[in-house]
């Protein structure tokens, strides 16, 4: 099998200083929100394990991931993918990446001894709502552009209803806006600029909430975060469903056992307690909404209050796994209890 090279090749010194230089100044909106984790000391262990993944994939597989790796729509797809293998690898099993079969490529699959399959098994990474990461990264531009003004506030957006971010020129009038009226020195608890009213949520010349701006004196605004949501586990679940359904037909054509890993994007708020819900079912009325700090009003999905019925797994689905999204991505197992052919393999350690 041909690899790649040992891992510096890929994510080392070299790579952060590349990135860093092509990408480094650039305005917030411009760039990927995977930015700090591509460049930052903080997250050089996933980096290291980044390269410790690709190295043990064909190379023609690895430069792909490598290459999809730092754009915000494949991150966490390739992440789960690459966690996933690691995961089979550690329990001793060997692996191979999207081998055909049949004409079918499932992201992983076990081998025998005998080179033919054992397990197939199949990510799906359940990711924001279209439109998201634009919203984070616009959001993200203001919040950088009011960073500049030196005085220590904390400001929020003044709003009962979901807004919309600014556009790029607007951001930049709104940003020169608060400059002035916030070196005015007035006591002023809110500003207003392009339709949009930011309260002054500390510093005790506006008597406020004393909440100093985690910049010193440079202002802090917290924007909404554009996730604030009902947490949605029946897409992931209708997702599973539709992978279960490409690949039944491959299961049962070796006779082995079909799993689906599935992870979830930080955007989108799932997690395993919402996943066990998911299964369980609940016969108290139950919603889970997500929000950030400056998140005065959720999305205007309706909301429904009742009893949650459990979801019953396809019978062609052996296991379904969870890839945790906190480093270093570990996988927990859920057997589906009535599935037709149950997994007898150990997934994980």
């Amino acid at each position: 099998m041909d690899h790649v090279n040992p891992p510096e090749r890929w994510f080392g010194t070299d790579f952060v200083a590349a990135h860093r230089r092509k990408y480094g100044d650039r305005s917030p909106e411009r760039r990927d929100l995977t930015y700090d984790i591509a460049v930052e000391d903080e997250f050089a262990p996933w980096r290291r394990w980044l390269d410790e993944q690709l190295a043990l994939l064909p190379a023609k597989d690895a430069v792909a991931l490598a290459r999809k790796i730092w754009l915000d729509k494949d991150f966490w797809t390739v992440i789960f993918e690459l966690a996933t293998g690691a995961a089979l690898r550690a329990a001793g099993h060997v692996v191979a990446y999207e081998r055909k079969w049949n004409g079918l490529g499932p992201d992983w699959t076990v081998l025998g001894e005998d080179d033919q399959p054992l397990c197939f098994v199949e990510v799906h990474t359940d990711n924001p709502t279209d439109g998201t990461f634009a919203r984070m990264k616009a959001w993200h531009a203001l919040v950088e552009r009011v960073r500049q003004i030196p005085v220590g506030v904390v400001l929020q957006l003044a709003t009962g209803s979901p807004v919309g971010p600014p556009d790029a020129g607007t951001a930049k009038t709104i940003a020169r806006e608060l400059h002035e009226q916030l070196l005015q020195g007035t006591t002023r608890a809110a500003f207003s600029s392009c339709g949009y009213t930011f309260h002054v949520m500390g510093d005790s010349r506006w008597g406020g909430l004393q909440l100093a701006s985690p910049w010193g004196v440079r202002a802090c605004l917290n924007p909404p975060s554009g996730i604030a949501r009902i947490v949605d586990t029946r897409r992931l679940a209708d997702q599973v469903g539709a992978k279960v359904r490409k690949y039944t037909a491959l299961a049962e054509a070796y006779e082995v056992p079909l799993v689906v890993a599935v992870g979830a994007h930080k955007f989108t708020g799932v997690s395993l307690s919402n996943v066990d819900d998911l299964i369980n079912g609940s016969d108290a009325p139950t919603i889970n909404i997500q929000f950030g700090a400056g998140d005065v009003a959720v999305s205007s999905e309706p909301m429904t209050l009742g009893p949650v019925a459990p979801w019953t797994m396809p019978e062609s689905l052996s296991e379904l796994l969870w890839v945790s999204n906190e480093f270093p991505f570990p996988l927990t197992r859920r057997p589906n209890p009535t599935a037709l052919r149950p997994q007898s393999l150990v997934l994980t350690p």
